[in-house]
């Protein structure tokens, strides 16, 4: 008789965190400890439309709806819309015909719609509005035969978008030494567009390095490099010469709440450190800190940020000065196919995506 070893994982024991009076012994803070919590900070109008949309759908459709990949890149909102019935998947291939998907915020190529159409899927696009311009503006420009310089990180979901766009008139750009080394077609026909949630720096120090060697090249119409990216970006810039921490709230896949912990390294923090949750948070960052700076990434709902807040409090952060660098009041309304129904049911809960002002405390 044979026997073959099985292997059983241990139970995962949850941490001790050290208490505040180990902390504070370990590495004294030289005066009074504070936070500085950024605004504008968490969920832009786009991810509320998307995350809106879900929830729309699955009220008046009811579970099972799909979504193709992460409708917003964040583990809370995506694991919450799973436990209501959501069901994520990667490709529309993954969806039984005939059944409801949505389109995540980051967009999708004509390739992915014609895919879904084909098997007879009804969709829902709650691509953000900004990104759908960065769409027609590929589109545009590669009618009129232009080579589009796409600025972003490759394999990207909104990258991936943009590009299906146009695939023959487009080249990425993932970063400034790729910028030196690019080769196009026609110098004199020549326009840069950019994924909408960059480092504002770094795609200038981009856009400056293909300059010097296409001086023809054009800008976009407008701005690519949306709103709410933008605004967290100078919230967190202004906070950072002044903290000894910056914790940034958000997920590992999301391109803006990477890019806050650069900034604030960048612009003069003497650490900085993303988390999911406050659970993540490690209290020997607290060693010696008297300024905490707090943010959170364009698809973090508020909660989180709150969640961090309270953990801060508990280690004597209790006085909270909030930095208000730019006040927000944009709002976009969900997409067609859902307002249609929305329509038909008589339901005039919410038919708009954002959050309007600054978020409440």
């Amino acid at each position: 008789m044979s026997s073959t070893a099985v292997s059983v994982p241990m139970p995962t024991v949850p941490r001790k965190r050290r208490s505040p009076e180990e902390i504070a012994a370990a590495a004294p803070v030289a005066g009074p400890r504070r936070v500085l919590l950024a605004a504008p900070r968490g969920y832009c109008a786009g991810v509320d439309r998307a995350v809106i949309a879900v929830e729309k759908a699955l009220e008046h459709y009811g579970a099972p709806v799909y979504v193709r990949k992460q409708i917003v890149h964040n583990r809370h909102v995506v694991s919450t819309l799973e436990e209501r019935g959501a069901i994520f998947v990667e490709e529309t291939d993954e969806v039984p015909e005939g059944e409801l998907v949505i389109f995540s915020a980051h967009g999708v190529s004509p390739a992915v719609v014609r895919s879904a159409e084909e098997r007879g899927l009804r969709t829902i696009d709650a691509t953000c509005p900004l990104v759908t311009k960065v769409h027609r503006e590929a589109v545009r420009f590669a009618k009129d035969d232009y080579e589009i310089l796409l600025i972003g990180h490759e394999g990207h979901e909104e990258v991936e978008g943009t590009y299906g766009e146009a695939p023959e008139h487009t080249q990425i750009v993932n970063n400034p030494d790729e910028a030196d080394t690019i080769q196009v077609r026609d110098p004199d026909k020549l326009i840069w567009l950019s994924q909408t949630t960059l480092s504002v720096d770094e795609t200038m120090e981009i856009v400056r390095r293909l300059r010097e060697r296409f001086p023809n090249l054009q800008d976009p119409p407008s701005d690519d490099i949306c709103y709410a990216t933008s605004n967290r970006q100078a919230a967190i810039k202004k906070i950072a010469p002044q903290a000894d921490l910056v914790i940034v709230v958000g997920s590992a896949n999301s391109s803006n709440s990477v890019r806050l912990v650069e900034v604030a390294l960048e612009y003069g923090a003497k650490a900085s450190y993303r988390v999911d949750f406050a659970s993540q948070v490690d209290e020997s960052w607290f060693e010696g800190v008297a300024t905490v700076g707090v943010t959170s990434g364009a698809s973090v709902p508020e909660v989180l940020v709150r969640d961090v807040l309270s953990l801060l409090a508990q280690y004597g952060y209790d006085q909270v000065d909030e930095v208000v660098t730019a006040e927000e009041d944009i709002l976009f309304s969900l997409p067609k196919e859902l307002r249609a129904t929305l329509k038909e049911k008589g339901d005039s809960s919410r038919g708009l995506g954002g959050r309007g002002a600054r978020p409440a405390r």
